[in-house]
């Protein structure tokens, strides 16, 4: 027997997967499926393949809940009505994709999906630590950044699920009030994207990107696009530029949290007469942790001009070196280590990769901390390190993006 994508399965949920779906088995087949709790069984219907692709030839099909027939004692009333099971699939917005399942148990399910990628990527003996709350609550009200789109008809939201249809909401419980308000008070907007941004003025910054909007060209006779408002950002008194398009951690006490947690692992490694590095370092927020820790000669290296303008900026009392590169191609001209003390590297979500690790390890660094918002990119990049001769220390894990499957992992290496 076969199935067709317009099929409904009764599944039973046994697991979580990495991305927020939930795992089942039809026939020996796994299926991913969203909105379930693992433990339950549900009525979902399976998602059509891409173009191009046989559903009865694929490893794996894709389904959504679409009735639950046996609930988990860990379901709850999703925080955003919108997108309850109870909607139809195609109507729910994403964005909150653990909603309903109760705050407690997400962390569990997100150690979960640490600890697998740990044991099939990372080698043996690592053991995934629980994943802490960062506040008291319901785990709402938390997002400073809300991108939403317009579509040719005028209607403002956030995109359905895995898709690019724009749903009409009445709420947006995850974002900050003051976003939340402004969101829903958006009217006669042309197709395109819009970015709210609140940072730490609470004042709520409105960007338009229309659909027309081109990027900037530098030949004669085109425009370059206006440079990005600066705005600010403070972390334990210290004052970060940042543009408002650029990247800042989303939860208001995100950077932060991390910025302790690094404090806290390089505590004792960092030494006055070394240089230390800040890899993917944005506006400098970790170099300014490497100086609180007594470090003196540090550099910050990253890709976006503009970051490490404000990089530079921010820094320039501590006298830290802001350097415009990629990492991969700065990491080739200073090979030969001798002198690294501690690394700090945040990378995005893919990971630094094997090339990067390597060239890590070619500096001799005294210890590294590695910050991670992606379990299987971290993983990955623990079991190059580990090959090479590094030991993980040290884990912790935040809950910083509550009722959705993002979390973030600090990692101590040393030798």
């Amino acid at each position: 027997m076969t199935s067709s994508p317009a099929d409904v399965l009764e599944l039973d949920i046994t697991g979580i997967a990495h991305g927020g779906t939930f795992i089942a088995r039809h026939e020996g087949r796994v299926v991913f499926v969203s909105d379930a709790v693992p433990g339950e069984r549900v009525r979902a219907r399976l998602i059509a393949p891409q173009e191009g692709a046989d559903a009865d030839t694929r490893s794996f099909w894709r389904a959504e809940t679409i009735e639950v027939l046996e609930a988990s004692e860990h379901r709850r009333p999703h925080i955003w009505a919108e997108a309850d099971v109870s909607r139809d699939p195609v109507d729910r917005p994403g964005g909150a994709d653990l909603g309903h399942i109760d705050l407690d148990h997400q962390r569990e399910l997100k150690r979960r999906v640490l600890t697998e990628a740990l044991d099939r990527f990372a080698g043996n003996g690592l053991i995934a630590p629980e994943i802490e709350p960062v506040e008291s609550g319901d785990g709402l009200g938390w997002r400073t950044r809300v991108t939403l789109h317009v579509d040719d008809t005028g209607t403002v939201g956030p995109y359905a699920s895995r898709s690019h249809r724009v749903v009409p909401v009445t709420s947006y419980p995850l974002a900050r009030p003051a976003i939340a308000a402004a969101a829903l008070a958006l009217s006669g907007e042309a197709p395109g994207r819009i970015e709210l941004v609140e940072p730490a003025d609470g004042t709520v910054r409105i960007i338009r990107r229309e659909e027309t909007e081109r990027a900037p060209r530098v030949q004669r006779g085109f425009r370059k696009r206006p440079a990005p408002e600066v705005i600010h950002e403070v972390v334990n008194d210290r004052r970060f530029e940042v543009d408002s398009t650029g990247f800042w951690q989303v939860h208001p006490r995100a950077a932060s949290v991390l910025d302790a947690a690094v404090y806290g692992i390089l505590d004792g490694h960092v030494d006055d007469q070394k240089t230390h590095f800040d890899l993917y370092g944005g506006v400098g927020l970790f170099a300014a942790t490497l100086a609180d820790l007594g470090g003196t000669e540090i550099v910050t290296v990253e890709s976006s001009a503009r970051a490490t303008q404000h990089a530079a900026a921010n820094l320039a009392a501590l006298q830290v070196e802001a350097v415009t590169a990629r990492v991969d191609r700065f990491l080739v001209t200073r090979k030969g280590g001798g002198r690294a003390g501690a690394v700090v590297l945040d990378p995005p979500r893919a990971g630094a990769g094997r090339q990067v690790v390597e060239a890590i390890h070619g500096l001799a660094p005294d210890a590294i901390a590695y910050v991670a918002c992606d379990p299987v990119a971290l993983a990955r990049d623990l079991g190059t390190f580990r090959t090479l001769g590094w030991n993980v220390d040290r884990l912790r894990g935040f809950d910083l993006f509550p009722h959705s499957h993002h979390f973030e992992v600090v990692a101590l290496l040393t030798r």
